[in-house]
């Protein structure tokens, strides 16, 4: 049965659920704070409107960019008992779980479902959703998750899913430094980057990160799906969540914080976050 799905940022992901949203049948009314983004969502068939039209959706979705961004969307609801808030970005989990608190006292449901993937990869419906947090809440999501993905995993009390894909998102920044620093190594043997790649894939050290970000890297192609600004805001999540929690010494999540200073001081913030090549390709000459 169509619902009206209502989305609280459009930025890359927000505008890829709308998509797969529509394309299932559903009517997706959206809001962003940047005005510029509504025409993507009217071209696509949705339709922009104001915060108190998006809360009368039958679920709301947020994508906003940040934790401080969820809170506003919380604060901004009025009238809105038994409405379900299916945060859908990567947030502080501490503060996650006290937001759930905020929004209960609201009669609001904030529910988990973090996006494993690309911006891409949602609009091919293969991302990872990690579902967390109260399970009447997660089964009304369910309703219209198939739409989104197939591939949905529910890991716990409401803050896991965050901390599922900080530990993720650990592992996919790494990997993709190292698979950019491979390929600055390579080139500077002399190699083509075009065979080192293909003969890279075919060994051990490939992943999916490598079959990703390598051609982008190689063809110096940074047309955004995750951005740069977007790791390193994770990133340093994760190093204050490690401190929080007892390790306030992460080696390589600190190596990796620098080479995203050096690519937002370059002004690469807005590129794909497979631009860690270029940054790397810097560094390796200082």
């Amino acid at each position: 049965m169509a619902k009206t799905i209502g989305i609280f940022g459009l930025g890359l992901i927000g505008t890829a659920l709308a998509e797969r949203l529509l394309a299932a049948g559903h009517y997706v009314v959206g809001y962003d704070v940047d005005n510029s983004r509504a025409t993507i969502l009217q071209d696509a068939g949705g339709t922009p409107a104001e915060p108190d039209a998006v809360w009368q959706s039958d679920i709301i979705l947020s994508a906003v960019f940040s934790t401080e961004q969820l809170a506003d969307v919380i604060a901004a609801s009025r009238d809105n008992t038994g409405k379900v808030l299916v945060t859908m970005s990567t947030c502080d989990p501490d503060q996650i779980i006290e937001l759930e608190q905020t929004a209960r006292e609201r009669s609001i449901a904030l529910v988990e479902a973090p996006i494993s993937g690309t911006s891409l990869q949602v609009q091919q419906g293969t991302a990872l959703l990690l579902l967390a947090g109260d399970p009447v809440g997660l089964d009304a999501f369910e309703e219209i998750a198939d739409a989104i993905s197939p591939n949905r995993e529910r890991v716990g009390a409401i803050g896991n899913g965050n901390k599922t894909k900080l530990a993720i998102n650990c592992v996919l920044g790494l990997n993709r430094a190292a698979v950019a620093e491979g390929l600055v190594f390579a080139e500077a043997l002399g190699l083509d980057p075009e065979t080192y790649l293909q003969t890279a894939l075919g060994s051990a050290a490939r992943s999916n990160v490598m079959a990703a970000k390598g051609p982008m890297m190689v063809e110096r192609n940074f047309t955004p799906l995750g951005r740069i600004a977007q790791s390193q805001k994770d990133f340093k999540l994760i190093r204050e969540m490690a401190a929080r929690n007892g390790h306030g010494n992460m080696p390589m999540v600190n190596r990796y914080l620098e080479v995203m200073e050096n690519a937002e001081q370059a002004g690469d913030s807005d590129l794909d976050n497979s631009a860690v090549f270029l940054a790397v390709a810097r560094m390796a000459k200082d």
